[in-house]
């Protein structure tokens, strides 16, 4: 059980927070006292979260940007930075999805694909350090999939940024191990959004985790006390084991 104070003071940066599983990140963190920095580029959908938030007393504010553009990156991260004075946790989780066969796949919709995922993650981590760094203990929480150490068919190209982030995520984290900043990757299965269903309509979505359920275990990472390590999370429904 989490207390639910147990972030009181500190503030959360979730890109991709209008909708699916970053929105349900977003409300986790703001139920544990967490000020919460919204972040995607549908505005109204930003909005919606920011007042589900502030209408259940919680703190959150709205900031619109592509996380695949640097200088949009840059202005955001400042933007977040001025309006709360600190930063204590990051959450990279906006993220598309092209599906279908390699040889089908377009360069333009690989290089998107790419951009959002994996420069994006980038953009946003690398942006964040210097405030990060300030914070006794501080964390980063990159949102992967189970196909960031697996392959499947009709996924390459959501593979290939998934695989990335990995990789970035295991030299990042020995980078600022010293300066107190704990990175982390989750790597959930089948998740019932949206995306989910364009890369699987095969599947029975009675059987998939929450975008809820992802929620908790990123509170779980970023409360929990002591210094073991725990290199990585796969997560899947114990019912099913689709995506493992």
């Amino acid at each position: 059980m989490i207390n639910e104070e147990a972030l009181a003071g500190r503030v959360a940066l979730v890109t991709g927070a209008g909708r699916g599983i970053g929105r349900a990140i977003a409300l986790e963190l703001a139920r544990a006292s967490s000020s919460v920095a919204l972040v995607a580029r549908t505005e109204p959908e930003l909005q919606a979260v920011e007042r589900d938030i502030t209408t259940a007393g919680g703190r959150a504010t709205s900031h619109v940007a592509d996380v695949s553009q640097e200088e949009q990156v840059i202005e955001m991260m400042r933007g977040v930075a001025g309006r709360y004075g600190r930063l204590d946790i990051l959450v990279n989780n906006a993220g598309v999805g092209v599906f279908g066969p390699l040889e089908s796949t377009s360069a333009a919709d690989w290089a998107r694909v790419m951009a959002v995922n994996a420069r994006g993650t980038f953009l946003c981590c690398r942006q964040a350090i210097t405030y990060l760094r300030e914070q006794p203990i501080s964390h980063i929480v990159n949102v992967s999939s189970v196909v960031g150490h697996k392959g499947y068919a009709n996924q390459a190209a959501y593979s290939a940024s998934k695989h990335a982030i990995m990789g970035m995520t295991k030299a990042l984290a020995k980078e600022v191990q010293a300066d107190g900043i704990r990175v982390h990757a989750l790597c959930p299965g089948g998740v019932d959004t949206g995306m989910v269903g364009d890369a699987r309509p095969d599947l029975d979505r009675s059987v998939l985790m929450t975008s809820e359920e992802v929620a908790e275990v990123v509170l779980f990472l970023v409360t929990r006390r002591g210094n073991a390590v725990i290199d990585r999370i796969d997560l899947r429904r114990a019912t099913s084991t689709p995506f493992a």
